[in-house]
């Protein structure tokens, strides 16, 4: 039953925009004190690697847009399949809120992945499995934000949208094992989660810091995102004008 009234409350657009309000500058706060003792520790503390040199500190930007890129189109997707299956207007929202932030964090792992393989490939781009894998995220980020506007009814775009959602988180999983499946120019995982690390600790440290900082500014930013949409989405309802006026 608890979880029930839970899930109840959490699928109640009021109730999300009310308590989202009181989080969002402690989210902001962390997110913020998290970049900066990051960013200080991995690109002036840290040691360079010693094959890369110094080109390995764009590390510390790459590999937390990367794992956000997949995970964000992961909770795309269940959100569009939980507004598709049960109609949970909040979760069609969300999915909306989430996919320019999916988008713009693929993006920026591309672009920093570009600049880091110049010293370190003499290329700035190859058309290698992950790489390539990666870059049809972008598209079905993009994908997913243009059919949603192609149509003038608001259920209609969430719901087709949303099957491009399901339908296209099978690359997830296809980006993630690429470098096992495939060998090819990329390099395999940063980061193993059953294998010891092989990397200096400094570096670990850094780099993990900075994952958790991307993660908690995601967070924030979805929640600021999110309750525009609501409000948007919901501007006919009573707790809107009560808001406006």
């Amino acid at each position: 039953m608890a979880t029930w009234t839970w899930f109840h409350r959490w699928s109640s657009p009021k109730w999300f925009y009310e308590k989202s309000g009181r989080w969002l500058p402690w989210l902001f706060t962390i997110a913020g004190v998290l970049l900066a003792y990051g960013l200080v520790h991995g690109l002036y503390f840290s040691p360079p690697d010693y094959q890369q040199g110094h080109s390995v500190r764009i590390m510390y930007l790459h590999v937390p847009s990367a794992f956000l890129s997949m995970s964000i189109y992961v909770i795309m997707a269940v959100c569009a399949a939980v507004g598709y299956i049960w109609r949970i207007k909040l979760a069609h929202a969300a999915a909306a809120a989430a996919a320019p932030i999916g988008a713009a964090f693929t993006f920026l792992a591309l672009f920093t992945g570009s600049v880091w393989g110049k010293p370190t490939w003499n290329t700035y781009w190859v058309w290698d499995a992950r790489i390539t894998t990666e870059l049809i995220l972008f598209f079905l980020y993009v994908g997913f934000i243009a059919l949603r506007h192609a149509f003038d009814d608001q259920q209609t775009g969430d719901r087709a949208a949303g099957i491009l959602a399901m339908v296209g988180v099978i690359n997830v999983p296809i980006i993630h094992f690429s470098v096992y499946w495939w060998h090819t120019l990329h390099q395999g995982a940063t980061i193993s989660r059953f294998g010891k690390p092989k990397m200096d600790p400094n570096m670990l440290e850094a780099l993990l810091v900075m994952i958790a900082a991307y993660y908690v500014l995601f967070i924030a930013i979805f929640f600021l995102r999110l309750r525009n949409e609501l409000l948007w989405r919901e501007r006919q309802a009573s707790w809107v004008r009560e808001l406006a006026k």
